[in-house]
């Protein structure tokens, strides 16, 4: 349980950091998200994928192993995504 719980939280880490890399980007997607999204400069989205990861973090603290595999797919997608972004093939 607890190597789920380090994965999770390393993964966590991680995306964190792809999220504000791509909210400092100045991508021209950002300006099309709407109002609500981008309040407090995106900060929001840090804010939402705060409680993912507390959420994650919470059912595999309880048992629930299964979540870790969710996560991991969570994170290759995130990872993905950012990668668009942030090479400009979006």
């Amino acid at each position: 349980m607890w190597l789920a719980v380090i994965v999770i939280f390393l993964l966590g880490i991680g995306n964190f950091a792809l999220n504000r890399a791509v909210l400092e980007s100045g991508h021209p997607i950002l300006d099309q998200m709407p109002s609500f999204v981008s309040m407090l400069g995106g900060r929001l989205s840090l804010v939402a994928e705060f409680l993912v990861l507390l959420l994650a973090l919470l059912l595999v603290a309880n048992g629930w192993l299964g979540v870790t595999w969710a996560y991991v797919a969570y994170s290759a997608l995130n990872a993905l995504a950012a990668w668009i972004i942030l090479t400009g093939r979006a």
